[in-house]
């Protein structure tokens, strides 16, 4: 977890939403000098703040709204602090909450130096990650497609398919009429396969874009990503644009704590009280190791022999765990220091 500290002339708490938001404005002293709710509109909001641009810093909470806020700010040169919403404990406590109130709490937090950071995610790059998650999101439909298929099947007692209806070369082999007697089967049937075949089109177009996106903004990285056995273009991808940059993780350990590869751990009075808030982190990275720890045993016999004894000792779901740190591992370090994948290293212990 990491706290804004720095000291400031004016410190501005925004409680921001979709159409709307509540600035409250405090001095270094800790009274307020403005607070008062406005309209959600780049020229409301810089005509609130223009008596006390000289020194002033901007707190918010990420929420989906965010990225206007963040932009203007960096536009007019304003400091700009994304605060984690998970960790902003004292908004959500107490006894009332209400757009004043949490303005007030996230200004004060902001002059405390209790204010907890999230990531600012430059504009730059942003749009291309947002699409590359929209990609997951296509993903997912057409998987619930293909599964109604199956399981319609099913209903009927039928035959499971031969081959995987990923592919639209088995699709087009399916004898749709003479598998499905009931018309209206029939009709929600090829409903779903139009729908994937349309999903289809729209995956391929997005993941064309991302990939000239990743060889125009870090085509090194992304090459060196790809060198490791069981990360493909997609895995590599979502590894580089939900980083962006490897610099603001100082060690590897908050990169593993933020890729939710290691659990946290609670203790009081000496005694662990379990591993909580295992959800907080980035979700997307930890589909990405999880998936490339169960590609890179199929590439390389030394990760599957490494797997095996692991599954020993500790289980199978526990030893891809440990395989998924362990990816991300080599990567943080090939990726801070510009090298490629060294199986030998990797597994030298």
């Amino acid at each position: 977890m990491r706290f804004y500290n720095q000291p400031h002339r004016f410190y501005a708490g925004v409680d921001l939403h979709a159409r709307s938001l509540y600035l409250c404005i405090l001095d270094q002293a800790g009274a307020p000098v403005v607070h008062k709710n406005l309209d959600a509109r780049p020229e409301a909001f810089l005509a609130a703040i223009a008596p006390f641009r000289d020194g002033l810093v901007v707190g918010c909470e990420c929420m989906f709204a965010w990225y206007w806020l963040a932009d203007l700010c960096a536009a007019h040169n304003i400091p700009f602090v994304l605060g984690h919403a998970l960790y902003l404990k004292a908004i959500h406590g107490g006894k009332n909450k209400n757009d004043k109130l949490d303005s007030l709490k996230l200004a004060t937090l902001l002059r405390g130096g209790t204010f907890a950071q999230a990531y600012v995610y430059p504009q730059a790059m942003r749009a291309t990650r947002d699409l590359l998650r929209r990609r997951g999101f296509l993903v997912s439909q057409r998987a619930q497609h293909i599964a109604h298929i199956q399981n319609t099947a099913t209903q009927y007692n039928l035959e499971p398919f031969a081959k995987k209806l990923t592919f639209a070369a088995n699709r087009e082999e399916l004898q749709i009429a003479e598998r499905f007697a009931d018309p209206a089967v029939r009709w929600a049937v090829e409903a779903d396969l139009a729908l994937i075949d349309a999903l289809d089109v729209e995956i391929h177009r997005v993941e064309t874009h991302v990939l000239k996106a990743a060889r125009v903004h870090e085509p090194q990285t992304f090459a060196r990503l790809r060198s490791v056995p069981g990360i493909g273009p997609i895995l590599a991808l979502t590894i580089l644009y939900e980083v962006h940059d490897i610099a603001r993780f100082g060690d590897v350990g908050p990169f593993l704590s933020y890729a939710r590869l290691v659990p946290g751990r609670h203790e009081s009075a000496g005694k662990a009280k379990g591993s909580p808030h295992a959800k907080i982190g980035n979700a997307h990275l930890k589909w990405a190791f999880s998936e490339a720890a169960c590609l890179l045993v199929r590439h390389s016999e030394r990760g599957k022999q490494w797997l095996a004894r692991r599954t020993k000792k500790h289980g199978k779901p526990a030893a891809l765990a440990h395989l998924a740190a362990k990816i991300g591992r080599t990567v943080y370090h090939l990726w801070r220091r510009s090298e490629v994948y060294d199986e030998a290293r990797m597994f030298a212990s």
